[in-house]
């Protein structure tokens, strides 16, 4: 069976849900990853409005779409960052409250506590996110950052959510840290450093997503390869790298969308990711959840994007073989 080909509500946050899942419908998509900003899965909302839960399902179900996974990006980045005035404006009011760092830090926790909650409220089985980190700042080591200050992070980092993952334990959901620059893992090395200090919990594992290894250099085949059991959630996200000799790989504080950057998200198929060996990965790790469809590019409109992204994955996605390909030949004694 096809594996379900959904859309990330995330960068559609603007569009009010209803509006959004037909768009998702017309295009093509079997399902939509709920992201937990804008009106499209509220979790406070969820847990105390009895209505919630049904008619957020019947919303989807007049669209016959499907969710597998919600989504707290915004809040999870709260949870280990060191606090500062930029978060205000990615966090709900009641979130951000006086912006008192510590304070921000500790109802964040619960958000995602509660983000658990609502989750199993709703019948499903995976929340997607960001961690945050209170070291991505120590990234370039200079003034040099000793080890002691790095595995300080790590502790905190552990600290912070193994209570948040004790609630995702209790609640039978799982937590996908969707790999990327500013969290506590943005790479192989740091993930299993993650891992390890969270004692390598069920709990804990990740929310795949191509784009943001390539440009860092990483084969995101080889991140499937390193944590066969820990791929929890798979986005479909494209990026290219278009250094030309005046731009660096760190973005030269430009913006997404600006031709002078090193790098840049694109349009599923439209940039330099191996999608093909993705697929045979997944494969072989015995992958069957949604492939989820995060629609970023700054140089294309996004009704045509996520159209033509739907179709691309529809006709990329293959289930792997039950058979040895040469099987027949041997059973009538070919070579």
């Amino acid at each position: 069976m096809p594996r379900p080909v959904t859309l990330f509500t995330g960068q559609w946050a603007d569009l009010p849900l209803e509006v959004l899942a037909q768009k998702a419908s017309d295009f093509g998509y079997q399902g939509l990853e709920l992201a937990c900003w804008g009106d499209h899965f509220e979790v406070d909302r969820a847990l105390d409005d009895p209505n919630y839960v049904s008619d957020k399902r019947a919303l989807l179900d007049r669209y016959d779409l499907e969710c597998h996974a919600i989504s707290n990006h915004l809040v999870g980045q709260a949870v280990c960052d060191r606090i500062d005035a930029r978060h205000q404006s990615i966090l709900p009011p009641r979130i951000w409250g006086d912006g008192r760092p510590q304070d921000v830090n500790q109802r964040a926790i619960e958000e995602m506590k509660n983000t658990a909650r609502a989750a199993k409220a709703f019948g499903v089985g995976v929340v997607n996110g960001f961690t945050g980190s209170s070291i991505w700042p120590l990234l370039y080591s200079f003034p040099p950052a000793p080890e002691a200050m790095i595995e300080e992070g790590f502790q905190f980092f552990a600290e912070q959510w193994n209570p948040i993952l004790d609630v995702f334990d209790e609640c039978g959901v799982r937590f996908a840290l969707e790999v990327h620059p500013t969290e506590i893992a943005f790479d192989i090395h740091t993930a299993e450093r993650a891992l390890n200090v969270l004692g390598r919990r069920a709990a804990f594992g990740f929310n795949f997503d191509p784009s943001h290894l390539l440009w860092q250099g990483i084969d995101p085949v080889e991140f499937l390869r390193a944590f066969p059991d820990r791929i929890y959630h798979c986005h479909v996200k494209d990026a290219i790298v278009t250094l030309d000799g005046r731009s660096g790989i760190l973005g030269s504080h430009l913006n997404f969308g600006d031709p002078r950057r090193g790098w840049d998200f694109r349009s599923p198929g439209r940039g330099a990711v191996n999608f093909e060996e993705i697929i045979r990965a997944l494969n072989v790790l015995g992958y069957d959840g949604p492939l989820s469809v995060e629609w970023e590019d700054s140089g294309m409109d996004r009704d045509h994007g996520a159209r033509e992204a739907a179709e691309f994955v529809q006709q990329l996605d293959f289930a792997p073989s039950q058979i040895a390909f040469d099987a027949a030949m041997a059973e009538q004694g070919g070579a």
